[in-house]
C-alpha cells in the first residue's frame, strides 16, 4: 500500500517514519516534507501543497490512505475534497476542524454541551476587549480566534501583557493569525491554575481510542519562563494523568465532545487533542482543542507506539476503532526541540546544520524546520529539530536525548535544558 502524509514539520516526519514500518506499506510520500524526510530512504518528498493537486496525486498514485498533519490543511477542507473523490483520508472535515480553527466556536460548543472549561467572552472591538480585561484583572488568557501555528495564545500574568496581546491580535496581527470569516476576533478567558497535559485520541465519528498521554513544554526558556511557543519539548507518559484523571477526561470531556459533534450534525473523525489543565484535586478542564496530533507530542508518542499505525488508521477510517487495542513500549520517551535564532517571533532561516547523530532504536532526530540546499542541511523554520529518546525512566530518557543533541550545531540554536522536569520531581 502507498501512503501519503501531508505537512512538513516534526509531527509529519514522526508519522511518516512510523507509517513506513507498516507490514503492508510499500511507499510513504510526504507532501511537501522537509530535509529529514528527504534523507530517509523509506520516505519520498512530493513538492505539492495545493489541495486539488494533492487529491490528483493521490488518485494517480492509487494512495491507500492519506494522513493529515497540520491544522491549516484541515481548516481549508482537504478532507472534504478527498472524500468527495472517494479517497481514503484520516482527519476531520472543515466543519469539524472548527474545534481548532475557531476558538470561539470551540468555547461556544463546550458551553452548549456542558464540557468543563474556563469562563470566557469573545470580542472583535479592541476597546471593549481592553475594558473587559481591566474589569477582570490579571492573570488572564488572551487567544486569537484563528490559526496561529500554536502561537495564538498569550497567558498574560499582568494587565500590561494582556493589553499588548489584544493589540497584537486585533490591531497589528504580530502573531501571524489566519483570521476566520468576519475578521479578527479575540477570546478572553479565565486563567486556570494547575498542570497541563496533552490528551490525544483517535476518533472514527463514534468510537474513540486514546493514545499514550504526554506533556509538552510551551515556554521558550527553562523553568517555564519566556514567551509561549508551539512547544519546546515533550515526553510520554505524563504522570499527572493518573488513571482517575484519565477516566474523568474520557467521561467528562472526550466522549461528550464526540457525541456532541455527532448531535450537532458534524461527526468528528481524526485525531482529537484536548489540552487539559488538571487542578490539585485531579479535576481536568479543557484549555483548548486541536483537531490533529500535537507537535512535539507526536514524536515521543510515535517512539512508544508498538502497533502498526497503518492498520490502526485503516480501522479508524472504516469506523471500526472499537476493535482496536493499541500496544505501547512501557519505557518513557522524551523529545527536546532545537529552535532557530529569533524563535518564536522572528526565526532566522538559512543557518547550516552539522553534527547530526545517527538514528538508533532508542534515539531519533525528527526534522521540522529543515531543508536541503545544494546537499547542505539548513534551518528553514522556527522549530528545527526534535531530538527524541527512549529510557527506562524520565531521567534516563532525558539523559539520552540531551547526550544525542550535544554535537548538533547551527548558529543561534535555542533549546531548553529541563524538558521533563515536572516528572523528574515526582
Amino acid at each position: 500500500m502507498k501512503v501519503l502524509v501531508l505537512g512538513n514539520g516534526g509531527r509529519e516526519h514522526a508519522l511518516a517514519w512510523k507509517l513506513a514500518q507498516g507490514e503492508r506499506v510499500s511507499q510513504v510520500f510526504v507532501a511537501p516534507g522537509n530535509g529529514g524526510t528527504a534523507r530517509d530512504p523509506l520516505l519520498k518528498n512530493i513538492p505539492i501543497t495545493d489541495i486539488k493537486a494533492l487529491a490528483d496525486f493521490a488518485e494517480a498514485e492509487k494512495i491507500a490512505l492519506t494522513v493529515v498533519g497540520p491544522e491549516a490543511y484541515l481548516a481549508a477542507g482537504v478532507v472534504d475534497e478527498f472524500r468527495a473523490r472517494g479517497l481514503r483520508i484520516f482527519g476531520p472535515t472543515k466543519a469539524a476542524a472548527q474545534l481548532e480553527s475557531s476558538k470561539a466556536f470551540a468555547k461556544d460548543f463546550m458551553k452548549r454541551h456542558g464540557i468543563p472549561t474556563a469562563a470566557y467572552e469573545v470580542f472583535s472591538e479592541a476597546a471593549a476587549a481592553h475594558a473587559y480585561v481591566d474589569a477582570q484583572g490579571a492573570p488572564i488568557v488572551i487567544k486569537a480566534d484563528g490559526l496561529a501555528a500554536g502561537k495564538g495564545v498569550v497567558v498574560a500574568m499582568t494587565l500590561e501583557q494582556a493589553h499588548e496581546a489584544i493589540d497584537w491580535i486585533l490591531a497589528d496581527n504580530k502573531l501571524g493569525v489566519v483570521h476566520n470569516d468576519g475578521g479578527a476576533r479575540v477570546v478572553i478567558e479565565q486563567f486556570l491554575s494547575g498542570e497541563e497535559a496533552s490528551f490525544i485520541v483517535l476518533c472514527d465519528g463514534k468510537n474513540v481510542v486514546s493514545l499514550a498521554t504526554s506533556q509538552d513544554h510551551k515556554r521558550l526558556l527553562d523553568g517555564d519562563e519566556g514567551p509561549n511557543t508551539g512547544g519546546m519539548g515533550a515526553y510520554s507518559p505524563a504522570p499527572v494523568v493518573t488513571p482517575n484523571v484519565h477516566a474523568k477526561a474520557m467521561h467528562e470531556i472526550i466522549m461528550p465532545t464526540i457525541q456532541g459533534m455527532a448531535r450537532d450534525g458534524i461527526p468528528f473523525t481524526g485525531f482529537l487533542y484536548a489540552g487539559l489543565m488538571i487542578d490539585e484535586q485531579g479535576q481536568p478542564r479543557t484549555v483548548e482543542f486541536n483537531t490533529r496530533m500535537g507537535d512535539p507530542e507526536t514524536q515521543p508518542i510515535m517512539m512508544r507506539l508498538k502497533s502498526d499505525l497503518l492498520e490502526v488508521l485503516l480501522q479508524a477510517t472504516d469506523g471500526t476503532l472499537d476493535q482496536v487495542e493499541l500496544q505501547w513500549d512501557r519505557r518513557v520517551a522524551l523529545g527536546v526541540v532545537m529552535a532557530a535564532h529569533g524563535y518564536p517571533l522572528s526565526p532566522r532561516k538559512g543557518d547550516a546544520i552539522t553534527g547530526l547523530p545517527s538514528d538508533s532504536e532508542d534515539a531519533m532526530v525528527f526534522h521540522a524546520g529543515t531543508a536541503e540546499v545544494d546537499g547542505q542541511l539548513q534551518t528553514s523554520g522556527g522549530r528545527v529539530l526534535c531530538v527524541t529518546a527512549l529510557g527506562e525512566s524520565v531521567r534516563k530518557a532525558q539523559q539520552l536525548a540531551y547526550d544525542s543533541l550535544v554535537n548538533i550545531q547551527f548558529e543561534g540554536k535555542q533549546f531548553r535544558r529541563d524538558i521533563g522536569h515536572r516528572a523528574v520531581k515526582r
